[in-house]
Protein backbone atom coordinates (compact mmCIF):
# COMPACT_ATOMS: atom_id res chain seq x y z
CA UNK A 1 0.00 0.00 0.00
CA UNK A 2 1.14 3.52 -0.86
CA UNK A 3 -0.51 6.71 0.41
CA UNK A 4 -0.25 10.35 -0.62
CA UNK A 5 -1.97 13.69 -0.20
CA UNK A 6 -1.46 14.72 -3.85
CA UNK A 7 -1.78 12.74 -7.06
CA UNK A 8 1.62 14.08 -8.16
CA UNK A 9 3.26 12.16 -5.28
CA UNK A 10 1.88 8.81 -6.46
CA UNK A 11 4.04 6.22 -8.21
CA UNK A 12 3.24 5.32 -11.81
CA UNK A 13 0.91 2.42 -12.50
CA UNK A 14 0.06 0.58 -15.74
CA UNK A 15 -3.67 1.11 -15.00
CA UNK A 16 -5.83 2.23 -12.12
CA UNK A 17 -9.39 2.14 -10.85
CA UNK A 18 -10.61 4.33 -8.00
CA UNK A 19 -13.37 4.06 -5.42
CA UNK A 20 -15.10 7.24 -4.26
CA UNK A 21 -18.23 7.88 -2.23
CA UNK A 22 -19.66 9.47 0.87
CA UNK A 23 -17.89 8.90 4.14
CA UNK A 24 -19.21 5.69 5.73
CA UNK A 25 -20.58 4.24 2.47
CA UNK A 26 -18.31 1.21 2.82
CA UNK A 27 -15.41 1.89 0.44
CA UNK A 28 -12.74 0.29 2.61
CA UNK A 29 -14.91 -2.72 3.49
CA UNK A 30 -15.63 -3.25 -0.19
CA UNK A 31 -11.94 -3.07 -1.14
CA UNK A 32 -11.17 -5.62 1.58
CA UNK A 33 -13.90 -7.94 0.26
CA UNK A 34 -12.62 -7.62 -3.31
CA UNK A 35 -9.09 -8.48 -2.16
CA UNK A 36 -10.21 -11.42 0.03
CA UNK A 37 -8.56 -9.67 2.98
CA UNK A 38 -10.03 -8.35 6.21
CA UNK A 39 -7.65 -5.50 6.99
CA UNK A 40 -6.04 -4.38 3.76
CA UNK A 41 -7.92 -1.07 3.88
CA UNK A 42 -8.60 0.43 7.31
CA UNK A 43 -12.23 0.11 8.35
CA UNK A 44 -13.95 2.08 11.10
CA UNK A 45 -17.44 2.81 12.37
CA UNK A 46 -16.60 6.53 12.40
CA UNK A 47 -16.91 8.31 9.06
CA UNK A 48 -13.70 9.71 7.62
CA UNK A 49 -11.17 6.98 8.37
CA UNK A 50 -9.66 7.22 4.88
CA UNK A 51 -7.82 10.54 4.89
CA UNK A 52 -5.29 10.05 2.08
CA UNK A 53 -5.21 8.70 -1.46
CA UNK A 54 -4.47 5.03 -0.76
CA UNK A 55 -3.14 2.78 -3.52
CA UNK A 56 -3.27 -1.00 -3.39
CA UNK A 57 -1.29 -2.90 -6.00
CA UNK A 58 -3.11 -5.68 -7.79
CA UNK A 59 -1.14 -8.91 -8.25
CA UNK A 60 -1.41 -8.37 -12.02
CA UNK A 61 0.23 -4.94 -11.78
CA UNK A 62 -2.77 -2.60 -11.81
CA UNK A 63 -3.74 -0.40 -8.88
CA UNK A 64 -6.92 -0.03 -6.85
CA UNK A 65 -7.32 3.40 -5.24
CA UNK A 66 -9.31 4.25 -2.12
CA UNK A 67 -10.11 7.98 -2.04
CA UNK A 68 -11.29 9.92 1.02
CA UNK A 69 -15.05 10.15 1.37
CA UNK A 70 -17.07 13.26 0.78
CA UNK A 71 -19.63 14.63 3.22
CA UNK A 72 -19.62 14.30 6.98
CA UNK A 73 -16.50 12.88 8.60
CA UNK A 74 -15.27 12.69 12.19
CA UNK A 75 -11.99 14.43 11.47
CA UNK A 76 -10.60 17.91 12.17
CA UNK A 77 -11.96 20.53 9.79
CA UNK A 78 -8.43 21.41 8.60
CA UNK A 79 -8.04 17.81 7.35
CA UNK A 80 -11.49 17.75 5.73
CA UNK A 81 -10.82 21.03 3.90
CA UNK A 82 -7.94 19.37 2.01
CA UNK A 83 -10.04 16.49 0.65
CA UNK A 84 -11.88 18.22 -2.22
CA UNK A 85 -8.62 19.42 -3.77
CA UNK A 86 -7.02 16.01 -3.17
CA UNK A 87 -9.91 14.12 -4.78
CA UNK A 88 -10.44 16.57 -7.64
CA UNK A 89 -6.72 16.70 -8.44
CA UNK A 90 -6.56 12.94 -8.59
CA UNK A 91 -9.70 12.52 -10.73
CA UNK A 92 -8.79 15.34 -13.13
CA UNK A 93 -5.09 14.66 -13.56
CA UNK A 94 -4.30 10.98 -13.02
CA UNK A 95 -3.50 9.62 -16.49
CA UNK A 96 -3.46 5.98 -15.35
CA UNK A 97 -7.10 6.18 -14.23
CA UNK A 98 -9.33 3.82 -16.22
CA UNK A 99 -12.56 3.80 -14.18
CA UNK A 100 -14.07 5.38 -11.08
CA UNK A 101 -16.52 3.38 -9.02
CA UNK A 102 -18.92 5.81 -7.35
CA UNK A 103 -20.33 4.10 -4.28
CA UNK A 104 -23.88 4.95 -3.24
CA UNK A 105 -25.46 3.62 -0.05
CA UNK A 106 -28.11 1.21 -1.31
CA UNK A 107 -30.02 1.35 1.96
CA UNK A 108 -30.72 5.09 1.70
CA UNK A 109 -30.27 5.81 -2.00
CA UNK A 110 -28.38 8.68 -3.59
CA UNK A 111 -27.95 11.76 -1.44
CA UNK A 112 -27.61 15.33 -2.70
CA UNK A 113 -23.82 14.93 -2.42
CA UNK A 114 -23.91 11.71 -4.47
CA UNK A 115 -25.92 13.41 -7.21
CA UNK A 116 -23.48 16.35 -7.22
CA UNK A 117 -20.55 13.93 -7.56
CA UNK A 118 -22.24 12.09 -10.43
CA UNK A 119 -23.07 15.35 -12.21
CA UNK A 120 -19.47 16.50 -11.80
CA UNK A 121 -18.12 13.16 -13.08
CA UNK A 122 -20.29 13.54 -16.18
CA UNK A 123 -19.12 17.13 -16.70
CA UNK A 124 -15.42 16.21 -16.58
CA UNK A 125 -16.06 13.12 -18.72
CA UNK A 126 -14.35 10.65 -16.40
CA UNK A 127 -15.71 7.13 -16.90
CA UNK A 128 -17.60 5.84 -13.88
CA UNK A 129 -19.71 2.94 -12.70
CA UNK A 130 -22.22 3.19 -9.88
CA UNK A 131 -21.89 0.59 -7.14
CA UNK A 132 -24.75 0.37 -4.65
CA UNK A 133 -23.41 -0.84 -1.30
CA UNK A 134 -25.17 -2.40 1.69
CA UNK A 135 -27.48 -4.64 -0.36
CA UNK A 136 -28.01 -6.68 2.81
CA UNK A 137 -29.46 -3.64 4.62
CA UNK A 138 -32.36 -3.35 2.15
CA UNK A 139 -35.37 -5.50 3.07
CA UNK A 140 -35.96 -8.17 0.44
CA UNK A 141 -39.54 -6.94 -0.06
CA UNK A 142 -38.19 -3.45 -0.95
CA UNK A 143 -35.19 -4.43 -3.11
CA UNK A 144 -36.82 -4.19 -6.52
CA UNK A 145 -38.30 -0.76 -5.77
CA UNK A 146 -35.01 0.40 -4.22
CA UNK A 147 -33.04 -0.75 -7.28
CA UNK A 148 -35.41 1.14 -9.57
CA UNK A 149 -35.42 4.28 -7.42
CA UNK A 150 -31.65 4.31 -6.90
CA UNK A 151 -30.94 4.03 -10.62
CA UNK A 152 -33.47 6.76 -11.37
CA UNK A 153 -31.97 9.02 -8.68
CA UNK A 154 -28.50 8.50 -10.15
CA UNK A 155 -29.69 9.14 -13.71
CA UNK A 156 -28.74 5.71 -15.07
CA UNK A 157 -30.44 2.55 -16.23
CA UNK A 158 -31.09 -0.08 -13.59
CA UNK A 159 -28.78 -2.54 -15.33
CA UNK A 160 -25.91 -0.02 -14.99
CA UNK A 161 -25.81 -0.26 -11.18
CA UNK A 162 -23.78 -3.02 -9.53
CA UNK A 163 -25.33 -4.04 -6.20
CA UNK A 164 -22.99 -5.40 -3.52
CA UNK A 165 -22.77 -6.30 0.14
CA UNK A 166 -19.26 -6.51 1.53
CA UNK A 167 -20.68 -8.07 4.71
CA UNK A 168 -22.59 -10.88 2.95
CA UNK A 169 -20.49 -11.23 -0.23
CA UNK A 170 -23.39 -10.33 -2.55
CA UNK A 171 -22.15 -9.10 -5.94
CA UNK A 172 -18.47 -9.21 -4.95
CA UNK A 173 -17.47 -11.75 -7.61
CA UNK A 174 -19.26 -9.73 -10.30
CA UNK A 175 -17.59 -6.48 -9.20
CA UNK A 176 -14.19 -8.20 -8.96
CA UNK A 177 -14.63 -9.35 -12.57
CA UNK A 178 -15.58 -5.82 -13.69
CA UNK A 179 -12.55 -4.34 -11.89
CA UNK A 180 -10.26 -6.91 -13.49
CA UNK A 181 -11.64 -6.04 -16.93
CA UNK A 182 -11.35 -2.28 -16.30
CA UNK A 183 -7.72 -2.75 -15.24
CA UNK A 184 -7.12 -4.48 -18.57
CA UNK A 185 -6.48 -7.97 -17.22
CA UNK A 186 -9.45 -9.91 -18.57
Amino acid sequence: MTSATRFSDLPPSPSEVAFVGRSNVGKSSLINALAHQRQLARVSNSPGRTQLINLFENADGGTVVDLPGYGYAKVPSRVRREWPEMIEGYLLEREELEMVYVLVDGAIGPTKLDVQMLDWMRSIEVPFTIVATKHDKVKSSRREARKRDLALGCGVERKDVIWVSAAKGVGIDRLRSVVTTDLGFS
